[in-house]
C-alpha cells in the first residue's frame, strides 16, 4: 500500500528544495518568493529495502519491486491560513488527503531566502502551522456538528468530532483522541490536528551533524521524538552524485544516512508499519502492511481475491529464508509453516497464499 507524506511549512523554508531532493526531481519550483508552490507536486518513490536483494539472489527472481512511498510538497502556509489568507484552504484540504505530515521548519540564517517573518524562529513557527491546522479543525468540525449536517454523520464519528471539539475549545491535548478511537475512525474524520507528524529541522552545511542553536530552542520545546536535522541543500548535492561519490562524500561531511532514509524509518515508525515479501523465480516483492496486520488483510494487499478466498499461508521468516537457501530447504528443514486466518503478520515475512477462486 505505501504511504503518503505532505511536506508542510511557512513559505521558503526549503519545502521544494527537499521535495526535489527526495524525489530525485525537478517538479517543484524552488524559487526565493512566497507561494512558488502554487498546486501541489507529488513524486513516488521506491523505499529502499536490502532485504530485497537477498532474497531475489536465492529465488532467481527476474525482477525486484519495492514497496513505495509518496511525497506531496504543499504550498507555504501563512498565519491566517485558516481563513483565507495566502494562498487559504486549498492547502488545508490537501494537507487532509496525505497519510502523515512532515513539518518543515527553518532552523538556519540567510540574507539571500526571503523569510515571512522578521526574524529566525522555529519554535513560533510550528505554532503558528499547529494553531491554522486547530483553527480549520475547529471550523470543519462546527460546520459537521450543525443540526442540519449532524444527520448525515455516523454515531462514532459524531463522538470523535465531540470529543475534539472539546480538547480544542479548552486546551486539551488532542492525541488523547488516538487512544480513544480505532485508526481507521480517526482517519476517515479528516482531521489534521491528529494526523502523525515527522518535524525536520532544515539547517546549513555546518549545523547537519550536530545542531545548532535554532534545533536546539526547537527540541528543547518540542523533544527528540520524530525531529531529524536535515540539510535539504546536501540532500540536493547527494542526489546529484553516484553511489560511490556519495558515500565519500557523506563520509566526508559525517553522514551516516541520507535524509530519505531518516524519513522512511520515522515514517514507518509513527504509521506503525510493517513490510512482507513475496518471492519467486518471476519475481521478489515488498509489501507495506499496517502493524499487527492479520494474514486476510496482507493477502488483501496484492489482491482482493486473496482476502475473500483466504484458506492458509505457507509463512517463513525472513531469517529462517535466508539460512535454508529459500522456499524448498526451509520446508524441508521444517521452517515453513501453514498459518490461518488469525495469523499476524511479522515484519520480514515471506508469504505464499493459498485462496480458492
Amino acid at each position: 500500500m505505501g504511504f503518503k507524506c505532505g511536506i508542510v511549512g511557512l513559505p521558503n523554508v526549503g519545502k521544494s528544495t527537499l521535495f526535489n531532493a527526495l524525489t530525485n526531481s525537478n517538479k517543484a519550483q524552488a524559487a526565493n518568493f512566497p507561494f512558488c508552490t502554487i498546486d501541489p507536486n507529488i513524486g513516488v518513490v521506491a523505499v529502499p529495502d536490502n532485504r530485497l536483494e537477498n532474497l531475489a539472489k536465492i529465488s532467481k527472481s527476474k525482477k525486484i519491486i519495492n514497496t513505495t512511498i509518496s511525497f506531496v510538497d504543499i504550498a507555504g502556509l501563512v498565519k491566517g491560513a485558516s481563513k483565507g489568507e495566502g494562498l487559504g484552504n486549498k492547502f488545508l484540504s490537501h494537507i487532509r488527503e496525505v497519510d502523515a505530515m512532515i513539518h518543515m521548519i527553518r532552523c538556519f540564517d540567510s540574507d539571500d531566502i526571503q523569510n515571512v517573518n522578521p526574524d529566525v524562529d522555529p519554535v513560533r513557527d510550528l505554532e503558528i502551522i499547529e494553531t491554522e491546522m486547530m483553527l480549520a479543525d475547529l471550523e470543519s468540525i462546527q460546520k459537521r456538528l450543525e443540526k442540519n449536517n449532524k444527520k448525515n454523520v455516523d454515531e462514532e464519528q459524531i463522538k470523535i468530532l465531540e470529543t475534539a471539539l472539546d480538547c480544542l475549545n479548552n486546551e486539551k491535548n488532542i492525541d488523547i483522541l488516538n487512544s480513544q478511537f480505532e485508526k481507521k475512525k480517526l482517519n476517515q474524520s479528516g482531521l489534521l490536528s491528529i494526523k502523525p507528524k515527522i518535524f525536520v529541522c532544515n539547517v546549513d552545511e555546518q549545523s547537519v551533524q550536530k545542531g545548532n542553536e535554532y534545533t536546539k530552542k526547537f527540541i528543547d520545546k518540542f523533544g527528540i521524538e520524530n525531529t531529524l536535522v536535515i540539510s535539504a541543500d546536501i540532500e540536493n548535492q547527494i542526489n546529484e552524485l553516484d553511489s560511490s561519490e556519495r558515500k565519500n562524500y557523506m563520509d566526508m561531511i559525517g553522514l551516516k544516512e541520507t535524509g530519505l532514509d531518516m524519513l522512511i524509518q520515522s515514517g514507518y515508525k509513527i504509521l506503525e508499519l510493517d513490510t512482507f515479501f513475496t518471492s519467486g523465480p518471476e519475481e521478489t516483492r515488498a509489501w507495506t502492511i499496517q502493524k499487527n496486520c492479520v494474514a486476510p488483510k496482507a493477502a488483501g494487499e496484492i489482491h482482493t481475491d486473496f482476502e475473500k478466498g483466504f484458506i492458509r499461508a505457507e509463512t517463513i521468516s525472513y531469517k529462517d529464508f535466508i539460512e535454508n537457501d529459500g522456499w524448498v530447504n526451509s520446508k524441508t528443514n521444517g521452517k515453513m509453516r501453514l498459518e490461518g486466518k488469525d495469523y499476524i503478520v511479522k515484519d520480514g515475512d515471506i508469504l505464499n497464499f493459498r485462496f480458492n477462486t
